[in-house]
């Protein structure tokens, strides 16, 4: 069975994001939702002051806020972002993403 053939197999699923992945105490909690060869997106759910710490991606980035607060630096500057608000991530740009609250947020990958 080609790819092609495997992705028309597939069916439609209705999902209500922010029940998809639960808080867990002091933890970072994350699920792969898409991943090919375009790239990925995954579901994250941070514990309040939880983070990741300042690293870079070969190729850009947009976090979706889905729930709570985070400040996320991009080469040394911070935002503060809020359920609702989007950010795009620059490739090549060093970012780090600390929740000021709990806070669930979508990333998505795009290769170039």
């Amino acid at each position: 069975m080609t790819e092609q053939d495997q992705a028309s197999d597939k069916t439609a699923d209705v999902k209500q994001l922010v029940n998809l992945l639960q808080y867990q105490d002091d933890s970072i909690v994350s699920r792969v939702m898409l991943k090919n060869k375009g790239g990925t997106v995954t579901l994250f759910a941070f514990d309040e002051g939880e983070g990741l710490s300042e690293h870079t991606a070969p190729f850009d980035a947009l976090v979706i806020v889905l729930d709570g607060e985070a400040d996320i630096e991009i080469a040394g500057k911070s935002y503060a972002v809020t359920q609702g608000e989007t950010i795009t991530l620059p490739a090549n740009r060093p970012h780090a993403v600390r929740a000021a609250t709990k806070f669930k947020m979508i990333l998505i990958m795009l290769r170039a």
